[in-house]
């Protein structure tokens, strides 16, 4: 009978189960899609390229990759890749699409006054009365309505987009088809009452063409309306939660489809919350292995019993009774590391400070000494940077490895942001805030946010309203963003009145006194 037992590593035992697998040698397969590959090949990424061991010599050193990839997983993904590529092509011809409907419909709009003023002169010339002083006036009034008209539509729809939704936005959807009802019905009683019978009447003519462009001007109000003056007034109260870390904001919306929410919470994200660190998640996960890994399962009955095939579940069951109880002593691990590692950031904090003090405390007295040299031997700010940074590079580097925000900073953006404070004054603690807490993502290159694709996923239509109780994920490739929304609750005030006489009061003294 095999009777497994738990250790420690290091335990003397008599016989040791010892279980060899084979294991063949496996080849690594990269496979990249066509935006990695132009990232990658692209000279903003060859820019923005960092190497994290900057402040000393940096060793590669390379290994025998733990995953492998079949043949049909290698045709699954590359049929994968063909669909996302042609669902992005498909996007990318409904966007054109949409936007030449846009620009069809515009002109269509604008030229449409113009061809019910212009039509009779070309048809029937010399038939129409003469234009006077009344007509003249609206004409004018017909052209600065259109000018205005244009700049509004321009102001309003023709704005560079701020990111690709999944769906069409429906307020717009609406609004076009409106006004192409609105400019046919126009068309057909112009063509009916006017082109058949040949109307001599150019004032009437004229102010038919003014009521189109008065009418037009108050759908772009509706427009106005229900595209940006809708949304102002808050309604909804959303909590976003990021999955890796529990990082919580919350934020107050108005009326807004799932997908329009979706893109304002991504648009505050970038702003608000801190930069997303996967090297800070990773401690639990390999102190959590480090436990596991110090446990062994031994066999003190001898490899030569047939009972092997309970004896994996055998082992799981030993192992995990063991890490429960273990488990009671792992706080205090849990403790002194975490007070190790904060007297090491407070050290390498310490150690940063006073070295960027005494770079700084050079370039004043550098500036001091710079009206007394030559025009030649003056440097600009950019030379001053390269000259001092590396008097503070090994405590930055050092700093930036403690807290595990050596990828978020490269030597070239660091050296711009010292040349910017030299260039503006800064102080040395206005260096070392991007540095010691953590930013926004924007505070951070381009290669930490540009390009990111977010995936909406809602059992809802993504279409549909805000509601109470209404919960989506915004899915990115390292994380994701958990999005649950709450209706502000309706507030009832009521007043109570208090009568001024209520305030007063009498005081009484007593005619006798005490001596």
């Amino acid at each position: 009978m095999l009777s497994p037992m738990v250790m420690e590593e290091g335990d003397e035992v008599l016989q040791v189960l010892e279980v060899g697998e084979a294991v063949e040698e496996v080849k690594e397969v990269i496979i990249s899609t066509i935006e990695e590959e132009i990232r990658r090949s692209s000279p903003l990424n060859s820019k923005t390229s960092q190497d994290d061991n900057w402040g000393e010599t940096t060793t590669a050193i390379t290994g025998t990759s733990e995953h492998s990839l079949s043949q049909e997983d290698i045709v699954r993904i590359t049929k994968d890749l063909e669909d996302s590529v042609g669902l992005d092509c498909r996007r990318y011809v409904a966007r054109y699409v949409a936007r030449s409907i846009a620009v069809i419909l515009g002109l269509l709009v604008f030229f449409t006054p113009l061809a019910f003023l212009v039509l009779p002169h070309i048809l029937w010339p010399e038939k129409l009365q003469s234009c006077e002083t009344a007509c003249e006036g609206l004409l004018i009034s017909v052209a600065f309505k259109l000018l205005i008209l244009l700049l509004a539509v321009w102001a309003l729809f023709f704005r560079p987009a701020r990111a690709g939704l999944p769906r069409a936005f429906v307020f717009r959807i609406l609004l076009a088809v409106l006004v192409l009802l609105f400019v046919i019905s126009y068309w057909l009683f112009y063509s009916v009452r006017i082109l058949d019978s040949q109307d001599m009447n150019y004032q009437g003519i004229v102010q038919y063409a003014v009521s189109l462009v008065d009418a037009l001007l108050f759908i772009h109000y509706l427009a106005v309306v229900l595209l940006e003056l809708r949304q102002l007034q808050p309604c909804f109260s959303v909590c976003v939660t990021r999955a890796t870390d529990g990082e919580t904001r919350h934020y107050n919306l108005g009326q807004l489809s799932i997908q329009r929410a979706a893109l304002a919470i991504i648009e505050r994200y970038y702003c608000d919350f801190p930069i997303h660190n996967p090297a800070l998640l990773s401690a639990s996960k390999s102190r959590a292995a480090k436990h596991l890994a110090g446990l062994k399962v031994y066999n003190v009955d001898g490899p030569g019993n047939n009972a092997s095939a309970g004896m994996a579940q055998s082992q799981s069951r030993a192992m995990i009774a063991a890490a429960a109880r273990r488990r009671d002593t792992s706080h205090n691990e849990l403790y002194y590391e975490e007070a190790e590692h904060e007297r090491r950031v407070r050290k390498r904090r310490a150690r940063l400070v006073v070295a960027v003090e005494e770079a700084f405390t050079h370039i004043k007295r550098m500036q001091e000494e710079e009206p007394k040299k030559a025009p030649g031997d003056v440097m600009d700010p950019r030379e001053a940077a390269q000259a001092i940074f590396p008097s503070m590079a090994r405590a930055l580097q050092k700093y930036l490895r403690t807290t595990k925000q050596q990828h978020c900073h490269s030597m070239e953006s660091i050296q711009q942001h010292l040349a910017f404070c030299i260039t503006n004054n800064l102080t040395p603690k206005a260096f070392l805030e991007s540095y010691l807490s953590p930013g926004p993502t924007l505070q951070y290159g381009k290669d930490h946010w540009l390009g990111r694709r977010w995936t909406l996923i809602s059992e809802a239509s993504v279409t549909s309203g805000l509601k109470d109780g209404s919960i989506f994920l915004l899915k990115c490739v390292d994380f994701s963003l958990v999005v649950t929304s709450k209706k502000i609750p309706y507030v009832q005030m009521s007043e109570e009145y208090i009568d001024p006489k209520s305030h007063k009061f009498v005081l009484r003294l007593q005619s006798e006194t005490s001596v």
